[in-house]
C-alpha cells in the first residue's frame, strides 16, 4: 500500500515497571520496593513486556500503510494534530479517553494490548486487528461511533474540553464556595465540587456519586434510585453537586441536573485559592478558578469518533 500522505499518531503510556524504574532509578531498588512489601515484581516485568511487544506489533503493521509518530500521554496537552490523522491509542480505556479530548473529528482506534488483563471496554481491537482496520480507516470505509463531548469556557478565553467529565472545585479537601447558576435560578453553595459527565462518562465518576446515592435512600427505606445508561452521542451532559452544605448563607437546592443541546450551567468561583477546572482525570491539564472567574460548561460541538469496526 501506498503510504501518501497518510500519517498514524501512535499514543502510548508508561507501564506500571517503567513508573517504578523512574522513581527508583534502577531496576533492582525497584524490585527491592515491591518485594519488601510482599508484592510480585515479575508481574510488573511480565506486564512491560506484554505491552512493549504489542507496542513493537503495532509499529511493524503501520509502516506499510502509513507514515508513524509516537507520542507519550504526557505529552497529550502540547500536541498538534493534523485534521487528516489516524490516532491509535495502545493502553486501558482511559488512555482512550485522555486521547479523545485532544481531538477533532480525527478517528480514534482503541487496542487493547494485553486482553487476559485488561477487559477494554473502549478497547474493541487487539493487536493483530491493526493489519486489517487500519487500511480501513485509511480508506474511508470504517465504522464508528460518535462521543459528544463537554466544554468548558471562561470568560478570558480559556476552553477545557471533557470526554468523561469535569471537575469543579478545589484541589485540596477544603469546601468548594461559589454561585451556580441553572435554567435561570440561582445558589450560593459550599460543597464538595460539581461533577459534570457526558454521557459517554456515566460509568465513571457519575457512577460512584450514584452509588452514594442509593446507598442513602436504601438507608432511608426511599425505595431504589434507577441506573441511568448514558447515551454517547447524545447532546447532553449531567451535574452533580457532591456533599452540598446548607447553612444561613448557602442553599443546596440544584444538585443534580441535565445540561441539554445549547443550555449552559454557569458557576462563579468564591474561592480565594486552590480552584481548579479539570477533566478526565488529567490535573496537569487544569483551568485556575479562584475569585471572579466565571465558567460555562455545556454541550460542545467537537465531536469524538471512536472507530469500531
Amino acid at each position: 500500500m501506498d503510504r501518501g500522505m497518510n500519517k498514524v499518531v501512535l499514543i502510548k503510556r508508561r507501564t506500571r515497571y517503567e513508573e517504578l524504574k523512574k522513581r527508583y532509578n534502577t531496576v533492582e531498588q525497584a524490585r527491592f520496593y515491591i518485594e519488601h512489601l510482599g508484592a510480585d515484581f515479575s508481574d510488573y516485568e511480565r506486564e512491560d513486556r506484554t505491552y512493549n511487544e504489542a507496542l513493537e506489533n503495532i509499529r511493524n503493521l503501520i509502516r506499510p500503510c502509513a507514515r508513524l509518530q509516537e507520542i507519550d500521554r504526557e505529552y497529550l496537552p502540547n500536541m498538534i494534530f493534523g485534521k487528516d490523522d489516524i490516532v491509535i491509542a495502545v493502553g486501558q480505556d482511559g488512555l482512550v479517553a485522555n486521547a479523545m479530548k485532544y481531538l477533532d473529528g480525527q478517528p480514534l482506534i482503541g487496542v487493547n494490548p494485553d486482553p487476559a488483563r485488561w477487559d477494554g471496554v473502549l478497547l474493541p481491537f487487539e493487536t493483530g486487528d491493526i493489519g486489517k482496520v487500519l487500511p480501513k480507516v485509511i480508506n474511508g470505509s470504517f465504522d464508528m461511533k460518535n462521543v459528544t463531548m463537554g466544554k468548558v469556557e471562561t470568560k478570558d478565553g480559556q476552553v477545557l474540553y471533557a470526554v468523561n467529565d469535569f471537575f469543579i472545585g478545589v484541589s485540596n479537601h477544603t469546601s468548594a464556595r461559589y454561585n451556580i447558576t441553572y435554567r435561570d435560578h440561582i445558589e450560593n453553595q459550599s460543597s464538595s465540587g460539581v461533577i459534570v459527565s457526558t454521557g459517554f462518562g456515566m460509568t465513571g465518576w457519575h457512577k460512584s456519586v450514584m452509588a452514594e446515592f442509593r446507598g442513602i435512600a436504601k438507608a432511608f427505606g426511599l425505595g431504589t434510585v434507577p441506573e441511568i445508561q448514558g447515551d454517547w452521542g447524545a447532546r447532553q451532559l449531567t451535574f452533580q453537586v457532591r456533599e452540598p452544605y446548607p447553612s444561613r448563607f448557602t442553599q443546596a437546592d440544584i444538585v443534580y441536573g441535565n445540561i441539554i443541546g445549547d443550555e449552559q450551567l454557569v458557576i462563579t468561583s468564591n474561592m480565594s485559592e486552590n480552584g481548579v477546572v479539570f477533566s478526565d482525570g488529567i490535573i496537569e491539564d487544569t483551568i485556575d478558578f479562584n475569585a471572579g472567574m466565571q465558567i460555562r460548561v455545556g454541550v460542545s460541538d467537537r465531536i469524538g469518533k471512536l472507530v469500531i469496526g
